[in-house]
Formats: C-alpha cells, sequence, structure tokens
C-alpha cells in the first residue's frame, strides 16, 4: 500500500495487556478499570476473539489497556488464531496481567505461565472470583507456579481492585513528557468506522491501513464480535478507525453473543466522522446493505461505499462506472454518497479511500453564513418559487442549525402541506452551491 503512514499514536503511551485462558474473567476486568462496558461478556467461553484495546487513566497515568482473546492449549481453526493472537499482544505490552480463577487452576494455567517466563519482570498474577475472604484462602495453590506477589481479586464486585490497578501502576514505564504533549496538542482527527455484512473484508482492510494485523481474519463468518478500535496518521490527519462485526438480518441473528455484537456496531456510526460501508462488489448491493445504509442517514453521519475485493471484479474496462451505475440505481438514499473500489488484501484504492474520508469530514463542518444562505435564498427562489396549493406558499428565511450532522431549518408561512419536491429542490441546490455534495443534510419545516 502506497499510503504515507506514520506509527499509531497509542504507541506513545503504555501498554497494558489482560490474559488468560478463556472464562476467567477478562473482560469484565477490562471493563471495570475502563469504567464501561466495552468488552462483550458472557459465560459462553471464548467470546472475544480479538485484542479490544482502551485507553483509560489509571492515578493519573494514560494507559492503553488491552483485552485478549482466550489463550487456549491444543486449539485449532479460529481458537488457535485467537491464541496466537494472545501471545503476540504480550510480546508488545509494558505489563502483562495474568489472570486465572480461584477456584481451580488447570493444565492451560500452567502452560501459559511457561510461555509467559520470558516476560517474567513484566508479569503481575491475578487470581480472579475471590469473592469473599474464604475464596481468598484457596490462593495458596498457585504460589506453586513461583509469583512472589499474588492479587486476589473480584472483577465482577470489584474487590482488591484499586489494589491491583495500583500494583500495575507502579510496574509502568516512565513516560515521556514531550511526546505525552505533542499527542494532547493533536487536533486534526478523524473517526472512521468500518461497517458491512459479514465476510466483506472489514478486518482486512482494518489490517492494511494501519499496517500490522490489528484483527484476526478468518473464512469463519462472525470472527468480529467486539469494536476494534486503532489509530494511525496520514498526511497529519490522526485516524482512529473502528472495525465492526458483520451485520446480518434480524431472523438470522440467534445467539446473545451476535446480538450485543451488531448492537456494538451500530452504535459506533455515533462515533465515527464518516463511515466506510462495504459492499461485496462480486456480490453486488443486497437488501441488507440498504437497512445499514438507513441507520448511517438517519444519524446523519457521512458515508463512502465502499466496493471490496475489487482486485476479482475490476477487470473489464468499463466495470467501475457499470458498478456505480448498478449501485446509485438500487442504493437512492446514498445518491449522495461517493464511491471508492478498493483491494483491501493488495492495499489497492487506500489513499484514494482517505482522501476521500477526509473530504467528506471536511464537508460534514461546514458552516455557511445567515447572509449567505439568505441571498442563496432569494436567487432560488426567483429562478423558481414554492408553487401555488389552496394558499400561495412562501419561504421566508434559511438557517443552518447544526454541523456534523449538517442540518438546516427553513421558515415558511404554512407548514402543513409545504411542497416536499420544493423542499428536495431547495436541498439539491444547497449542496451544489456550498459543496456539500458528498454529505447527508436535512431540512426542517419551521413556521414563523
Amino acid at each position: 500500500m502506497n499510503v504515507s503512514i506514520s506509527s499509531q499514536r497509542r504507541v506513545s503511551l503504555p501498554r497494558i495487556a489482560i490474559v488468560g485462558r478463556p472464562n476467567v474473567g477478562k473482560s469484565t476486568l477490562f471493563n471495570r478499570i475502563v469504567g464501561s462496558r466495552r468488552s462483550i461478556t458472557d459465560p459462553t467461553p471464548g467470546v472475544t476473539r480479538d485484542t479490544v484495546e482502551a485507553v483509560c487513566s489509571l492515578a493519573g497515568r494514560d494507559i492503553v489497556l488491552i483485552d485478549t482473546g482466550g489463550y487456549q492449549s491444543g486449539s485449532e481453526g479460529i481458537y488457535e488464531l485467537v491464541s496466537e493472537k494472545s501471545i503476540s499482544t504480550i510480546e508488545q505490552a509494558d505489563v502483562v496481567l495474568l489472570l486465572v480463577e480461584v477456584t481451580q487452576m488447570t493444565p492451560e494455567d500452567e502452560e501459559l505461565v511457561e510461555k509467559l517466563r520470558p516476560y517474567s519482570e513484566k508479569l503481575i498474577l491475578a487470581v480472579n472470583k475471590a469473592d469473599n475472604e474464604q475464596r481468598e484462602s484457596n490462593i495458596w495453590e498457585f504460589h506453586s507456579l513461583g509469583f512472589k506477589n499474588i492479587i486476589p481479586i473480584s472483577a465482577e464486585h470489584g474487590r482488591n481492585v484499586a489494589t491491583l490497578i495500583e500494583t500495575l501502576v507502579k510496574r509502568l514505564p516512565e513516560t515521556d513528557a514531550e511526546t505525552q504533549f505533542e499527542i494532547e496538542e493533536q487536533k486534526n482527527e478523524i473517526c472512521l468506522a468500518i461497517l458491512g455484512k459479514p465476510n466483506t473484508g472489514k478486518s482486512t482492510l482494518l489490517n492494511t491501513l494501519v499496517g500490522f494485523d490489528r484483527a484476526i481474519v478468518s473464512d469463519v463468518p462472525g470472527t468480529t464480535r467486539d469494536v476494534l478500535e486503532s489509530s494511525f496518521t496520514y498526511k497529519d490527519v490522526e485516524v482512529t478507525i473502528l472495525d465492526t462485526a458483520g451485520i446480518r438480518r434480524k431472523k438470522s441473528i440467534q445467539e446473545a453473543i451476535e446480538y450485543y455484537s451488531v448492537s456494538r456496531a451500530i452504535s459506533s456510526v455515533k462515533r465515527a466522522d464518516v463511515v466506510l460501508l462495504l459492499i461485496d462488489s462480486q456480490e453486488g448491493v443486497t437488501d441488507q446493505d440498504k437497512k445499514i445504509a438507513d441507520q448511517i442517514v438517519k444519524r446523519g453521519r457521512g458515508v463512502i461505499i465502499v466496493l471490496s475485493k475489487w482486485d476479482i471484479t475490476g477487470k473489464v474496462g468499463n466495470a467501475l462506472n457499470a458498478a456505480q451505475d448498478r449501485t446509485r440505481f438500487v442504493f437512492p438514499q446514498l445518491d449522495f454518497a461517493p464511491i471508492v473500489p478498493i483491494s483491501a488484501l493488495k492495499g489497492t484504492g487506500m489513499p484514494k479511500l482517505l482522501d476521500t474520508a477526509i473530504g467528506v469530514r471536511e464537508q460534514l463542518r461546514r458552516r455557511v453564513s445567515v447572509r449567505d444562505l439568505n441571498e442563496f435564498l432569494r436567487t432560488l427562489i426567483e429562478h423558481h418559487a414554492p408553487p401555488y396549493g389552496k394558499k400561495r406558499y412562501r419561504a421566508k428565511y434559511l438557517a443552518q442549525t447544526s454541523v456534523d450532522p449538517l442540518k438546516f431549518a427553513l421558515y415558511v408561512n404554512k407548514v402543513r402541506g409545504f411542497p416536499a419536491s420544493w423542499v428536495s429542490y431547495l436541498t439539491n441546490n444547497l449542496r451544489r452551491e456550498f459543496q456539500m455534495d458528498s454529505v447527508p443534510i436535512s431540512v426542517e419545516i419551521r413556521g414563523r
């Protein structure tokens, strides 16, 4: 990929990774420390697959906290990928928090400890589910692992978590004050969310943009469950990118885990400046894609239609024009959205995608003065006034009520029955006149 992308912003912050076998409470502890439900928690083992990251403050120190998938001995398929991802995360962490369960020490615990021996200097052992003093007395079994200090906690109830945090902070490396200042001064930012159906290449796109295997890529539908967040710099713009779970039709969602995954994917639209809606260029636009698009437009977010896997499809000379025409025809609610073909696997189309996203963000933040708006309105009325009804409709005044999302208020003499066709005429001309042609615009009709 020929894109000038610098190292991630978060590399400048200390990183703490929570590791352990499945179902010992890693995600519960992660949520407890972060202070919100960022990771999906469920009694089903192996819910977390990719690493989930969050920036939070511990005793005044900003850190990146990482929730990893459960390590499983002798795993295969997707679970082998999860285990490998957990181990690779440990290598990059400044502090590693090994979490075990007080009720039993398993062979998997012992095997993971042996794998972590080379990182003993940055390793802390916490025994979870020690909900009371009686349970806490059972931690003696874990002293055989060779740790001098063992911290009994209850992630669910918060017991001894403050003590654990104090221990973590003491292990953190010293912070470079100059680097920290530069991070805080960075203001040119954009947040992108990747949405789409399962297996459209969302995680591959994330990995290509950030420059390493941030997300696990597998042919298994539903591999990504949590919203994965990463950051990188492109042309002096700090880019935060959110990779989300594939969104299937409601009647196809049977597991509670997938329900929460889809719910968080939709919620990520609120955080994003621009949504990258991935469409499988081989399959074309589906009804499910249209429903996802409705959610984006409803929230007034910028959106780019990304034709993924274009390396397979776009081999004919007029393939792109044909694909754009088909997409516009079946996607009328996104007639304003730019269309960008990419191949995340081969890294093609990335500069065009990022440049387009930055351009969309700039349009979303555009503010027009009251004077310019009403000069525009007068010219528009002179050319084509609102049509007559039983009473003549008059457009009196136009004002911008918000940016990002872009909203306008048109004050009229009669709200009921005001011609929708003239509002569409106004909206289309607003786009052209003030260079807002690639973003959603809403115009509210108000009385005097």
